[in-house]
């Protein structure tokens, strides 16, 4: 489900957005590219330092947005890509893929888990 440009661009040096909805507005927080991780089964897994509101938004309403890009890739029209993609989330505070995570970031309280629907190439 995850296209391979996007996984190019996961490798690359950018900033992705995850955006939830809170209770009267959205919420955005910040993520680098190569934080991401892809699970075996294809989720998308970022560790998570902070991210408290972005937890209690998640608890209320699962869907998400997130965006990534970088100016390293080709796009559709030149140089540069960026996707959107829309997904659930939940927070993970224990096991495997916690415990993965926190081998590669010591300071991740949890790993922000977000199953992908779509992912849409916009540049």
């Amino acid at each position: 489900m995850i296209p391979e440009k996007l996984l190019e661009v996961l490798k690359k040096d950018g900033v992705g957005s995850i955006v939830t909805m809170g209770a009267d507005e959205p919420h955005v927080v910040n993520t680098w590219n190569s934080y991401v991780r892809i699970s075996d089964d294809g989720r998308m897994l970022i560790p998570a330092g902070y991210m408290n509101r972005t937890e209690e938004n998640l608890k209320r309403n699962k869907n998400v947005l997130l965006t990534f890009g970088s100016s390293k890739v080709a796009g559709k029209n030149g140089p540069g890509t960026g996707f959107l993609i829309k997904g659930t989330a939940e927070f993970i505070t224990s096991g495997p893929d916690l415990e993965a995570m926190q081998k590669r970031f010591a300071w991740a309280r949890a790993t922000l888990a977000v199953t992908v629907l779509s992912a849409t190439q916009t540049l």
